[in-house]
């Protein structure tokens, strides 16, 4: 299990954390200035790992749903590749979802993931495992919706409802 510190995302962060998002190659990379953003209006919803040295190994960003305030939306999810196998994606999960909870309630969680993104479905289905809860799967946005062309349809996946962990 990782040795990494848990910790709420600053402004400082926001070029680790859009470089970490880069770096992966398998998530949708967005400007920036988004990741600034994030780290400024979601930062209570969002978390990151730091090394050592202080500076961002992995994060995860995510925000409540406005028409549902019991339910996370897991944006993105990201460590960097010589801090992976060390559980680190796990802790954050984790480490996010009961701060979420604890602040104001949590029912379930969401994200979405294309079918061929192996290591997502498996942090989403373990930490499903974890939590006592189940998941539904369902095609959010087909294939077709994407106005690049290519792009895998985004597969939303339900956790729910949550079990609190035992300590």
């Amino acid at each position: 299990m990782t040795t990494a510190k848990i910790d709420s995302p600053a402004l400082r962060d926001g070029a680790a954390i859009w470089r970490i998002a880069r770096d992966s190659k398998t998530l949708d990379l967005n400007s920036s200035y988004s990741y600034l953003l994030w780290c400024r209006d979601f930062a209570a919803t969002s978390v990151v790992a730091r090394g050592a040295d202080g500076e961002p190994v992995g994060f995860v960003t995510g925000y409540v749903r406005p028409d549902h305030p019991r339910v996370l939306v897991v944006w993105q999810v990201a460590v960097d590749r010589e801090h992976r196998g060390q559980g680190i994606a796990a802790a954050l999960l984790d480490a996010l979802t009961e701060r979420v909870a604890a602040d104001s309630g949590l029912e379930g969680v969401e994200t979405t993931i294309t079918p061929d993104n192996d290591a997502s479905i498996r942090l989403f289905t373990s930490f499903a495992e974890r939590h006592g809860a189940g998941v539904d799967r369902t095609v959010l946005f087909g294939s077709e919706l994407f106005p690049e062309g290519g792009h895998l349809p985004e597969v939303l996946f339900r956790i729910g409802p949550l079990v609190p962990r035992s300590r």
